[in-house]
C-alpha cells in the first residue's frame, strides 16, 4: 500500500503523537523547501497538520494553494484526508467553506468538545461518546461549512470542533496530536486568552497532565479510525 502523505506546516506543530498504525509516512516539510506532489497519484491518504498562519494566507505560506489542491482532490477522489487545527480550516476552504478570524477569540487550553448527532456511527469520532476533553489553541475557525459537510462535534464557544466533508475526509479544530510540551509553548503565546477564562499556561497545563491517559487515547483513537479508513479504502 502507498504511503499517507503528512504536510507539516512549520517545526512547532508535527505530527507529534497521533498514531497511523500500519501505515507508512511520507513527511513533506514545504516550510523548508521539500516539494509537495501535484496529486495523490501515489498516496493512499492525506494528513495536513497545524500552524501559526491562516488558511488563506497564501503570502506568508506559499505552499499552501497547493495543500488545498490536495484537499479538493482527496476529497473528489475518495482518497482518505485528515486535517488537524490549521488543516481542518484548509480542508474546509478547498471545498467551498469559509473559514475567518475567530469572533470569540482564541481558543486556548484543554476545553470540553460535545459530539453533534452526525457524529453517531462517524468513523472517527463516532466512539468517542457524547463529549471529550481536546486541547485547543486557534484564533480562526471555519463559519460556513462546505457543500457536503456536516458537523461532527463542538465545543462552548465554537460550533465547528470537528467535520466531515463527504465520505472520508476529516477535521478536527483541536489538536489530538500536541504532547505536552509542544502545547506549553503555544500556550505561552495566549495569556489573554486563559485570563479571560479564568485561567492560566500553568494551570491548563497541570490539566492536561492529570487528563494524560484520556488525552493519549483520543490521539490513538483518532490516528486508528483514520489508518482503518486508509487500509479499508485503499482495499477497495
Amino acid at each position: 500500500m502507498s504511503a499517507v502523505l503528512v504536510v507539516e506546516h512549520e517545526e512547532r506543530c508535527p505530527l507529534g503523537r497521533l498514531p497511523l498504525p500500519g501505515l507508512d509516512v511520507d513527511l513533506r516539510r514545504p516550510w523548508r523547501g521539500e516539494p509537495l506532489p501535484a496529486d495523490l497519484s501515489d498516496h493512499a491518504g492525506l494528513v495536513v497538520l497545524g500552524g501559526h498562519v491562516a488558511a488563506w494566507e497564501d503570502d506568508a505560506a506559499p505552499w499552501l494553494p497547493a495543500t488545498r489542491a490536495l484537499l479538493a482532490g482527496a476529497v473528489a477522489g475518495g482518497v482518505p484526508a485528515l486535517g488537524v487545527c490549521l488543516g481542518a480550516q484548509l480542508l474546509a476552504l478547498a471545498t467551498g467553506g469559509r473559514v475567518e478570524r475567530g469572533a470569540a477569540g482564541a481558543e486556548a487550553g484543554l476545553l470540553e468538545v460535545t459530539a453533534a448527532p452526525a457524529a453517531a456511527g462517524d468513523a472517527l469520532v463516532g466512539a468517542l461518546g457524547p463529549r471529550w476533553l481536546a486541547p485547543q489553541s486557534h484564533g480562526d475557525a471555519v463559519t460556513a461549512l462546505p457543500p457536503d459537510a456536516v458537523v461532527l462535534a463542538s465545543s462552548a464557544a465554537y460550533p465547528v470542533q470537528a467535520l466531515r466533508v463527504g465520505e472520508r475526509a476529516w477535521g478536527v479544530q483541536y489538536h489530538p496530536e500536541v504532547t505536552p510540551a509542544v502545547l506549553a509553548v503555544w500556550l505561552a503565546g495566549h495569556g489573554a486568552a486563559l485570563a479571560a477564562r479564568g485561567t492560566d499556561a500553568a494551570s491548563e497545563l497541570a490539566a492536561v497532565e492529570r487528563e494524560d491517559a484520556a488525552l493519549v487515547a483520543l490521539a490513538q483513537a483518532h490516528g486508528g479510525a483514520f489508518a482503518h479508513e486508509v487500509r479499508a479504502a485503499a482495499a477497495r
